[in-house]
């Protein structure tokens, strides 16, 4: 192995199993949830429309979570924050899981258990340097990239197999049972500590959202990593297009299926490879040539490859897309003050979030006008232009002010 740190020694952490055992459900269980509601909606009100609402419902909603709430992760202790939106949000969903239950109360409990989503994520990663300390922190993090990959695509899987032999009201059920078996572990195994920022700055609301930004973007190295995350997401764009991309080349359900799936393959290869053979002194380095690395193949679908080689060409896009996403993550969190991390944290993935929705948005558009291939070909010829971009500039803020590593 090339780095310092193990796998092994990561997870002799009692603290870190515990909250990696808690998402490895956790996520898994949401993507049961994605699956159920689908297909419990679609049966009930016979609308592809409605369907798609409630699908997007699981996913908007945390834009606004992640800019308005995620200052909580701060200001309260994140094990006990964590602990209480579990159960909150198995609470809800077991409301969801009521049959008859009237389509727009649905909307709402989706959409809360939606807002949640990243005070819950924001407060877990801030308080992972804690659990693990700086020299375990870069490793734990390739540890979550590779697990929640693997367990979206089992909840995918498996929401489909469940709902074939019960029915979406038992996979909620089950969703909403993996949230407090998340809750009780955290409950159990984490131990407490105070909040970061124990008392409220003077000023309204609005400038403690202004200050977070100003830290986001507070010298040229920050507001590299952050760009370079964000457009992790905007060269994505081939999931969110990836049934009209299956039609142009004759393909079937099946086939969207798989280009869904290449994504978070290449994402488990990437991370692990990474992980395993990279080591930490190097990795910061490497970001500016993986986010060329990981927009240069989906430039190339301007090319029309048929779908065997554009299959392949996601993968690696995506196995290099997670890497740079997994490190940006990694620097920002190492160079955030402690004070302000939960929030900074969650504002930084609400960019994420954004970006994710509005690029299939865009490429839809332009896909209209020309094809699926030439819209996100296009898209990945604009990512690659400004990866070289991002990358100088990283390069040249690292030089100045080297980023700490573990």
């Amino acid at each position: 192995m090339a780095g310092a740190v193990s796998y092994r020694d990561v997870f002799r952490v009692p603290e870190f199993r515990a909250m990696w055992l808690a998402e490895l459900q956790s996520v898994a269980g949401d993507q049961l949830a994605r699956v159920a509601l689908s297909v419990l909606v679609f049966a009930d009100t016979g609308s592809a429309a409605l369907t798609g609402l409630t699908y997007a419902l699981t996913f908007v909603p945390s834009l606004l979570g992640g800019i308005f709430l995620t200052g909580l992760a701060d200001r309260f202790p994140r094990r006990d924050l964590i602990l209480w939106i579990d159960g909150l949000r198995g609470c809800l969903i077991l409301l969801v899981a009521i049959p008859a239950m009237p389509f727009w109360s649905l909307c709402v409990l989706v959409g809360i258990v939606s807002l949640l989503q990243p005070v819950f994520k924001s407060a877990q990663l801030a308080l992972l340097p804690d659990v693990l300390g700086e020299e375990r922190f870069s490793t734990g993090m390739a540890i979550r990239s590779i697990t929640i990959q693997s367990a979206q695509m089992a909840g995918f899987a498996g929401g489909g197999l469940l709902i074939a032999v019960f029915n979406p009201y038992v996979v909620l059920v089950i969703d909403a049972l993996t949230f407090f078996g998340s809750a009780i572990l955290i409950r159990l195994r984490l131990q407490h500590r105070p909040a970061a920022r124990t008392a409220p700055e003077p000023g309204a609301r609005g400038s403690s959202l202004g200050q977070t930004w100003g830290l986001l973007f507070a010298d040229r190295g920050m507001r590299a990593l952050v760009l370079m995350l964000w457009l992790m997401a905007l060269v994505a764009v081939y999931e969110g297009m990836a049934a009209p991309y299956a039609a142009l080349f004759g393909g079937s359900a099946v086939t969207v299926g798989i280009i869904l799936a290449a994504d978070p393959l290449g994402s488990v290869i990437g991370a692990f490879l990474f992980s395993k053979f990279v080591p930490e002194h190097r990795r910061p380095g490497l970001l500016g040539p993986l986010s060329i690395a990981a927009a240069a193949p989906v430039a190339l679908c301007l090319l029309r490859p048929n779908i065997v080689i554009s299959v392949m060409l996601f993968v690696v896009a995506g196995a290099f897309g997670t890497i740079v996403v997994m490190q940006t993550t990694t620097a920002m969190t190492l160079r955030l003050p402690d004070a302000r991390r939960g929030q900074a944290i969650g504002m930084s993935n609400s960019g994420l979030t954004t970006a994710t929705g509005i690029s299939p948005l865009l490429a839809g558009i332009l896909s209209d006008k020309t094809n699926a291939a030439t819209a996100i070909g296009w898209f990945g010829l604009a990512g690659t232009g400004a990866a070289v971009l991002l990358a100088i500039a990283w390069r040249r803020a690292s030089r100045t002010a080297p980023v700490p590593t573990p």
